[in-house]
């Protein structure tokens, strides 16, 4: 039952478990038997409002819900309704129209192409991450390993048959996967309904509601506890800046704007063909914060990736159209809330804008996220890598640039979904010369991406150098792993991980300015750049060198932080990776000849097209 506080805080947007009020909830008595279900809704400009479902025989006429408040919540108890039945929202316009839809606040949904919401309890689902969740925050997400896997659940893998995987059956085949990778984080692109498979789940409908294509939510509760049980941090792409258009959705829910923009030009963005949300609402802000905390404690969920940031800090995504304040409000009270009760969860932006401030704590008068997606890095390292090494040397800043911010947010490194669709080729596709010098190239472009200041967030196939680009209507090409080189890129990424994973210098300071040192990064003519990584100690680092021409260079010598034993923990050219294996077998022991403004130096052997990477060992 809906209380005067709850509709006044709901209305001051302020109301952060919303789902406890709106929606469809069974009632049982004290042993478990069903009496019925309390729908509510929110539709201040409805005419009249009646549900429709299997419990009267789809006829709406027969359950009318009765308006409650001036602010227009309505609401009604229908004592056949039971658990699995579904549902749907019949509403009439002042104007004569009929409109059906689906709960927004909806807890499951009908499988495609249904548009039918479905009476579900998400209560008795037991937990088995209770050490996981008593400890998560202990430590914060900026000095640990952050090694994300993005991955698309429909076409991760597939059956023989060609549909998905259940979230149930996903346990015993992608946890495993991502153990034995090295990954530590795996990201779900949008797992709320959606009518369509190709919007990948972009355009959604149901903010509440586990999409039924891989199973029911508990299905969903046990994946996550799995992970969690595991060791594995989930995160849920979120899309709380626009919806979909279709008319059983949100739009218009109730005949007129409600939960978007009442001005046509701030609601309609016609790029997407989706609706922008009006985020300064407060109503639609009670809905959405109290979304992300419904993922959070009803799913144990770890926290957000958070699509098109730069679409809800400025109108249409656009600077010349000013600053959305009232979207700037929604982000800080989101941030706070969710880190008053999750204060080691994460908050990640997808924004590609010069936006000051957006990593930086909403106290401090930033926007509140813990992480923003490193765009400039991506694009300026992929264009990079895609140049023949004979023209490299003129496009050497677009390695260094990056240093110039790097430090500026906090930054994941990602190579996500978007830069291998739409005809920009997968990784390895992008990248000159013959097949061996494809492989090479990938192969250190990847050593960069794990050794580069920030977090990083691969996206599935990338891992084992899918030739492809990504086809989101079937499953990753997985026989390619029967072909040696993409069975030693998998290998080499995986290694990657681990090298990470135990060297505290590859990520306790990644945010932190005192964690990278250039030793050279001048050397354009050569294409050849070298830097150091440091851990809280300083005493712990490695040294990083990459060699982007074919060219081998014998003896090549570098400066070094201090005088000592150097041994090569791993180098991209190695034949296990598929290289040409030259490689640095022995220690290589400094002189006392300065270089590179350092007192001592060592040499080297250069592979071509790699990275080494070296550990002094006094």
């Amino acid at each position: 039952m809906i209380s005067k506080e709850d509709l006044y805080f709901f209305n001051q947007g302020r109301l952060y478990d919303a789902y406890r009020v709106f929606g469809a909830h069974l009632k049982k008595d004290d042993d478990g038997n069903q009496l019925g279900v309390e729908f509510t809704v929110w539709a201040p400009h409805a005419k009249e409002v009646s549900v429709l479902g299997e419990f009267n025989g789809y006829q709406a006429w027969v359950h009318n819900l009765s308006k409650v408040d001036s602010a227009g919540v309505w609401r009604l108890f229908v004592k056949d309704a039971r658990e699995w039945h579904e549902y749907k929202y019949e509403i009439k316009t002042h104007d004569g129209r009929t409109l059906y839809k689906v709960d927004p606040y909806g807890y499951f949904s009908g499988e495609r192409p249904q548009q039918m919401s479905k009476v579900y309890d998400l209560e008795g689902y037991e937990w088995h991450d209770g050490d996981y969740m008593a400890h998560r925050n202990d430590t914060t997400p900026y000095d640990t390993q952050m090694s994300i896997y993005e991955v698309h659940l429909g076409t991760w893998m597939t059956k023989p048959d060609g549909s998905y995987h259940k979230y149930n059956e996903l346990v015993d085949l992608l946890i495993p996967y991502l153990l034995e990778n090295g990954f530590t984080h795996v990201e779900l692109m949008p797992v709320t309904e959606h009518p369509l498979d190709q919007s990948w789940g972009y355009q959604g409908v149901g903010y509440y509601s586990a999409t039924s294509r891989y199973g029911v939510p508990k299905d969903l509760m046990y994946f996550v506890d799995r992970c969690h049980q595991a060791g594995i941090k989930v995160i849920l792409d979120w899309v709380p800046g626009h919806i979909n258009r279709d008319e059983h959705g949100l739009y218009m829910f109730d005949g007129e704007p409600l939960y978007e923009y009442q001005e046509e030009w701030k609601r309609e963005n016609v790029v997407w063909g989706t609706a922008n949300l009006d985020l300064g609402k407060g109503e639609v802000q009670s809905f959405l914060i109290s979304n992300a905390l419904f993922w959070m404690r009803k799913f144990h969920v770890d926290g957000f990736r958070i699509d098109a940031v730069s679409n809800i800090i400025y109108y249409l995504g656009d600077s010349r159209n000013g600053i959305n304040d009232g979207a700037i409000h929604f982000l800080r009270s989101l941030s706070a809330q969710l880190f008053n009760e999750y204060p080691n969860g994460l908050l990640i932006a997808e924004d590609s804008t010069a936006f000051p401030g957006v990593t930086h704590p909403v106290h401090h008068g930033g926007l509140g996220f813990n992480f923003k997606w490193n765009m400039g890095w991506m694009n300026d390292t992929l264009e990079y890598f895609e140049k023949d090494p004979v023209y490299r040397k003129y496009h050497h800043s677009n390695i260094t640039f990056g240093l110039e911010y790097a430090f500026s947010e906090n930054f994941v490194l990602p190579l996500s979904h978007d830069e291998v669709v739409h005809g920009k080729k997968s990784l390895v596709d992008k990248m000159p010369g013959d097949y061996w010098q494809k492989f090479a190239n990938y192969r250190a472009l990847m050593g960069l991406f794990f050794t580069h200041p920030g977090k990083t967030l691969l996206f599935m196939g990338g891992e084992f150098a899918q030739m492809h680009e990504w086809k989101d209507h079937e499953e990753l090409d997985w026989h390619l792993l029967e072909y040696p080189l993409h069975r030693a890129a998998q290998r080499f990424n995986r290694d990657m991980n681990q090298v990470v994973k135990y060297n505290p210098a590859l990520y306790e300071l990644d945010t932190k300015s005192d964690g990278f040192r250039w030793i050279d990064a001048q050397n354009a003519d050569q294409s050849v750049f070298s830097f150091v990584r440091y851990a809280k100690d300083k005493n712990d680092f490695v040294v990083v060198v990459l060699n982007l021409t074919p060219l081998v260079h014998h003896n090549y010598r570098i400066g070094v932080p201090k005088a000592g034993r150097y041994h090569e923990l791993i180098n991209s050219d190695k034949d296990v990776y598929g290289g040409s294996n030259q490689y640095n077998g022995a220690d290589m022991i400094t002189d006392d000849v300065p270089m590179h403004g350092m007192a001592q130096s060592l040499q080297m052997l250069l592979s071509p097209l790699s990275i080494s990477i070296l550990k002094c060992g006094d």
